[in-house]
């Protein structure tokens, strides 16, 4: 009986010790370092946009919860943000070259013959990083305080107005084409290269309208100088719960959003992407990550690589029935 008890102590000792052994083992490998000390984020516009911003203040939530340095690489060239793509879909697959662009990424293919990618095939989406509305808005001058009321001129005197995007295929363009669709109307979108020289034309009432994100517009909407009409989220944004929704001036369920996503080079490893979409999802649950967004308009998701792969699919078939319809194609 003594024997007994005596080899069974013994296997018991022997078990704790073997899990004294594998645990921390076990444990190391779960809390696995990041595989390369500095993680370059592509951002393929110039310094200072909104796009810019979201990657700088997600580089800093990153850098924090991955342990390592993440330095933000500006490489705007070609329409789109194709030069910046390309150089990302070309990288070695080891999380050391990530991207962070705009929702224009998923639109290129409609807009042009030749990209040097496909934007589902060569890409690993990672996390929706953030998303939010744009304004509508026209010259202070515009003798119209709504949307309904702005699109009635226009419908009496179509020969006088003109309608401005950013960019072709943005998320600014793709909303007023689809206005226009809507409201019945056929006018001309004068495409100019960056928000800043289009807003400066809708303010001196050399074009009439546009949709742009709360970045660039709101500042100018504080000052007078644009007159907000709607804004294209179903419900009145919290930065400026003063204007209306494109709902409330009669468009039903429409619904536009700019928005940002974090994507690797193909056959980026799972594992990469589980630690990289925990991190974002992490950072969008940040309070300080949410107040810098909220300032520049955005509000912070932060999905799983999964979900973001669905709404990619998602933006891809509506945008290109947008494109299609309004045949839009890139100069």
């Amino acid at each position: 009986m003594r024997a007994k008890q005596s080899a069974s102590t013994t296997a018991c000792r022997v078990v704790a010790l073997l899990a004294a052994l594998i645990m921390p083992a076990l444990a190391a490998d779960a809390a696995e370092p990041y595989p390369v000390r500095t993680v370059t984020i592509v951002v393929p516009y110039p310094a200072g946009g909104s796009v810019d911003g979201v990657a700088r203040h997600l580089s800093e939530e990153l850098a924090e919860r991955l342990k390592v340095s993440v330095v933000i690489e500006n490489r705007a060239g070609g329409a789109g943000g194709i030069v910046g793509a390309a150089t990302v879909a070309r990288a070695a697959p080891d999380g050391a070259t990530l991207m962070l662009t705009a929702s224009i990424h998923v639109v290129t293919p409609f807009l042009f013959k030749h990209v040097p990618y496909d934007v589902v095939r060569d890409f690993t989406p990672i996390s929706l990083v953030a998303s939010g509305p744009l304004i509508v808005s026209t010259s202070s001058a515009t003798p119209a305080n709504d949307l309904a009321a702005f699109f009635d001129l226009v419908r009496r005197n179509p020969d006088h107005y003109t309608f401005a995007t950013s960019s072709r295929g943005s998320a600014g363009h793709l909303t007023i084409e689809l206005l226009k669709r809507q409201a019945g109307l056929d006018t001309l979108v004068v495409a100019y290269r960056g928000a800043g020289p289009a807003l400066i034309d809708v303010i001196a009432g050399r074009v009439q309208l546009i949709a742009d994100p709360f970045l660039s517009s709101l500042p100018h909407v504080r000052a007078g100088e644009l007159k907000p009409l709607a804004v294209t989220s179903l419900e009145r944004a919290a930065m400026a719960p003063e204007i209306p929704t494109i709902a409330e001036s009669g468009m039903q369920g429409f619904e536009m959003r700019s928005w940002y996503g974090l994507w690797g080079p193909k056959d980026l490893p799972a594992d990469l992407v589980a630690a990289l979409e925990s991190a974002v999802r992490a950072a969008a649950s940040s309070a300080k990550f949410k107040g810098r967004l909220n300032l520049l308009g955005f509000e912070p998701i932060g999905t799983t690589a999964a979900a973001f792969k669905t709404y990619i699919d998602d933006e891809i078939a509506k945008n290109g029935k947008i494109v299609r319809d309004a045949g839009i194609q890139a100069e």
